[in-house]
């Protein structure tokens, strides 16, 4: 009795239940069509990169960011470029010993027995206990070197070492809280932004803007060792031993040199790039002095004719020094030395640059070419020699009509010539017989 009647009880839910389902799907389907009709809260916007991928996929060079102002990348670095000023004396003039030209000079007010020569240059602070570096031709025979820097303040300064083959130098003054200038990590790449601080013609600190116009340079003669950072940054006289920064105020470079007919910029100058610049004031300030890698051997470019398709690389061997480090490893005359350390030697000054740039006792793993066949040899480097110190030639100003030449040191004048001066010593006796008096 009671299994029929839960039957019965069943029977008109079970009637129903299909037109309830329908329903159901029905309102799901009116309600779906309608929210798709219906307009969106948010309006739409195109798909958009994440600032992190925006940063990934940004262009390097081709479309940088407009920038209004270099104020803070100047404001950053000037604080840390100094003025110097050296000045050397002189026991006696070199006409002195003359009594015709003493006479001279004692009625016309010429040089005294004493004469100071007022020279200058640019400096970079790296360190906040006082070490400066500069430019070695910059202090070259200074008796006295004074530091003027960017606040107003000025101090002597002591050389602590000096590096002749580099053109670097390291000075300290004895102060504290200095600002150093950070050196930029990252790769320096032509076409970035330079900027060269330091005090051209004694004017005063001197900001200048220009690009990375090449890196690598070598082979002009300045330094024994060169690996010149080049510019298009306005460097004049004064400029040496300054700083070359980029656009946010990092260290690139140390003025040195500019390519000149006049004397004057005419956008070809030469900075020594940090990664130098780092290893020698490193060792000047811990030794005093720079050590650096030695192999003995006299070498040459490979010839290279720029008709022939096929290039012919590596560096060629053309005398061993006896007891060298080179002679030791078995090192002959002909080899042609094609990579070190897995570096490709493309001419002598890689070669050269590379080495001098190791430490004694490092040891090198050279591939070479003997007789048409690979070798290895592995060379342990020794100290390299101290070498005879060559005077260098006076650097002249030069008109726009001469030839172009290369100026980084000091300008001076010449002395006169040995005729020069007999005439001179001549004109001054006839004067002397007359008093003075005109003919």
């Amino acid at each position: 009795m009671s299994s029929s009647r839960n039957t019965n009880n069943r029977a008109p839910f079970l009637k129903w239940l299909p037109w309830v389902l329908l329903l159901i799907v029905i309102a799901a389907f009116v309600w779906l069509f309608m929210s798709m009709k219906s307009p969106s809260k948010d309006a739409w916007e195109p798909p958009r990169t994440t600032p992190a991928e925006q940063q990934a996929s940004a262009p390097t060079s081709d479309t940088p960011a407009p920038i209004a102002s270099y104020h803070n990348a100047v404001a950053r670095a000037s604080q840390s470029v100094v003025n110097i000023y050296t000045t050397q004396t002189m026991t006696e003039h070199p006409y002195m010993d003359d009594p015709v030209l003493r006479r001279f000079f004692e009625y016309h007010g010429g040089p005294s027995q004493e004469q100071g020569n007022t020279n200058l240059g640019s400096g970079v602070i790296v360190s906040e206990d006082g070490y400066i570096v500069t430019n070695a031709h910059v202090i070259e025979k200074a008796d006295e070197i004074t530091v003027a820097f960017n606040d107003g303040r000025k101090s002597r300064a002591k050389i602590i070492g000096t590096d002749p083959d580099s053109d670097l130098a390291v000075i300290k003054v004895d102060m504290t809280g200095l600002t150093p200038l950070g050196f930029r990590e990252e790769p320096i790449r032509v076409g970035d932004v330079a900027l060269a601080i330091g005090n051209p013609f004694g004017v005063g600190q001197t900001v200048t803007q220009g690009i990375i116009s090449a890196t690598g340079r070598t082979g002009l003669g300045v330094n024994k060792f060169e690996d010149f950072v080049q510019t298009d940054a306005a460097i004049n006289p004064g400029n040496s031993g300054g700083a070359l920064v980029d656009a946010y105020g990092e260290l690139l470079g140390i003025n040195t040199v500019i390519f000149s007919r006049s004397g004057g910029s005419m956008g070809i100058g030469f900075a020594i790039p940090t990664s130098i610049v780092e290893q020698v004031m490193n060792a000047l300030i811990k030794d005093g002095r720079v050590s650096r890698g030695w192999l003995g051997i006299e070498i040459q470019s490979q010839l290279r004719d720029p008709t022939q398709l096929e290039t012919s690389t590596g560096v060629e061997v053309l005398n061993v020094i006896e007891g060298g480090p080179a002679a030791k490893s078995g090192l002959r005359v002909g080899d042609i030395i094609l990579t070190i350390d897995g570096v490709e030697m493309t001419d002598a000054n890689t070669l050269i640059q590379y080495v001098a740039r190791k430490s004694p006792n490092t040891k090198l793993n050279a591939q070479i070419l003997r007789q048409g066949k690979n070798a290895q040899v592995e060379i342990l480097l020794e100290e390299r020699p101290a070498q005879e110190t060559v005077e260098q030639p006076v650097v002249m100003m030069q008109d726009e009509d001469s030839q172009s030449g290369l100026q980084g040191g000091q300008q001076e004048v010449p002395m006169m010539s040995e005729a020069e001066r007999d005439r001179m010593r001549e004109e001054l006796l006839k004067l002397f017989e007359r008093d003075g008096a005109p003919l």
